[in-house]
């Protein structure tokens, strides 16, 4: 039973978080493909004009911040058999940082730092725990296949990103290394109900 209320939470965390930014892209102050291509997802969360709905995106991001919280401690720590400290830390500094992301907006030359911090600690230690979750699983071959691939595309994209910053396209390397732990989240949701 707690696999399927867990799975549940991932599911709906993730599809949550995949509607809050196309609703908010939607009503951007630029088309909805310009927003997706040459917007980043930290201007969906900046409360002004640009963004009437930027109280949706902020809470995207805290949504699929409490669902990871709440579904690896509460559940998915049972399938983990090894290096589960790490797996906590690695969780706790996933979450926190997609939580300072919305609750920190960039833009703001005083507070933009922390907006970065929390941005890194979202998509970088979000995209490392997917690594180390399929290295530490005793179940689910298959699943820690499609983790282990999501965390190094995640990890890829974000070095590429990073080593970028000024490209034009750089919000959608942003989108890219933040959308693995997104599908992640969706994958993991139907495997738990399944079990």
């Amino acid at each position: 039973m707690k696999s399927k209320v867990v799975g549940i939470v991932f599911l709906i965390g993730s599809l949550y978080y995949v509607l809050a930014e196309a609703i908010s892209a939607t009503f951007f102050n630029a088309s909805f493909f310009n927003t997706y291509i040459f917007h980043t997802i930290s201007e969906l969360g900046i409360p002004n004009v640009n963004s009437p709905l930027s109280w949706l995106m902020n809470s995207a991001f805290i949504i699929i911040g409490l669902t990871l919280i709440f579904g690896n401690f509460y559940k998915f720590k049972d399938y983990i058999v090894k290096s589960k400290t790490i797996f906590y830390i690695f969780t706790l500094i996933t979450s926190i940082g997609v939580i300072i992301v919305a609750l920190i907006h960039g833009g703001n030359p005083l507070t933009s730092g922390y907006h970065t911090l929390g941005a890194v600690m979202a998509i970088l230690g979000g995209n490392i725990l997917l690594v180390l979750i399929s290295k530490s699983m005793g179940k689910f071959s298959l699943y820690q296949k499609e983790t282990l691939i999501l965390g190094v595309i995640g990890l890829v994209v974000f070095w590429i990103m990073f080593f970028n910053m000024e490209n034009a396209f750089m919000p959608v390397l942003e989108r890219l290394s933040v959308y693995t732990l997104i599908l992640w989240s969706f994958i993991t949701g139907v495997y738990l109900i399944k079990q």
